[in-house]
C-alpha cells in the first residue's frame, strides 16, 4: 500500500484519497499515517454495522485498491464500485488463489508444486477470492534452491512497480 501511494504521489493526475483500514494500530495504517495520508479507521465490530460504515467511508472514492484485505467484500460495496475495485495478488492466478492463499503460504505452495516461475496478479475484484479479470501480471523465475522468504521478496518488488501500472492502466481506460 505504501509503495503504491508513493508512485501515485509522483502522478498529477492520481491522488490518495485515504487509507481506511479495520484497525488504527496496523503496520500499514501507522506507516500510511508516518507518510502524511489521511487514514480512517472502520473496525469489523461497533455501533454501525461494518457493511455500512465501510460503504460510507469508500462512498466518495473514483477507484479503491486492496492491500493485505483478506475478507470479502460486501455485496453492496462491490455493486456500488463494479469494475472500480483492484486486489495485488503474490502468484500467477489462477494458480494459487483463493480462500486461505495469501502471504507465505502462496510461496510456500509454489515451491511445493516445483513452478518454474512466478510473480504477481493485479485483478479487478468480484465476489469471490482471486476470481477476477485480470488487469496485469509480472513474472519471475523460481530459483532451485529459493525459499519461500526469497521467492516472497522477488515477488514483492513485482508487486511494488505493478500495482501502480496496473492502476493507471484501468484509470486510463484500459483494463475491463
Amino acid at each position: 500500500m505504501i509503495a503504491l501511494a508513493a508512485r501515485i504521489k509522483l502522478d498529477d493526475s492520481m491522488v490518495v484519497q485515504k487509507v481506511v483500514t479495520p484497525r488504527a494500530d496496523a503496520p500499514g495504517a501507522l506507516a500510511a499515517i508516518a507518510e502524511g495520508l489521511r487514514v480512517e479507521t472502520v473496525p469489523y465490530a461497533g455501533a454501525v454495522p461494518y457493511e455500512a460504515r465501510l460503504a460510507e467511508e469508500l462512498a466518495d472514492c473514483d477507484w479503491i485498491c486492496l492491500a493485505g484485505y483478506m475478507k470479502l467484500l460486501p455485496a453492496s460495496l462491490l455493486e456500488s464500485h463494479e469494475g472500480r475495485i483492484l486486489n495485488i495478488h503474490p502468484a500467477l492466478l489462477p494458480k494459487f488463489g483463493g480462500k486461505g492463499m495469501y502471504g507465505m503460504h502462496v510461496h510456500e505452495a509454489v515451491l511445493a508444486a516445483q513452478e518454474g516461475e512466478s510473480g504477481c496478479t493485479v485483478h479487478f475484484v468480484t465476489a469471490e477470492y482471486d476470481e477476477g479479470e485480470i488487469i496485469l501480471q509480472a513474472r519471475c523465475r523460481v530459483e532451485i534452491d529459493d525459499s519461500p522468504e526469497e521467492l516472497a521478496a522477488r515477488v514483492l518488488r513485482l508487486e511494488h512497480e505493478s500495482y501502480y501500472r496496473a492502476l493507471k492502466k484501468v484509470v486510463n481506460g484500459a483494463g475491463s
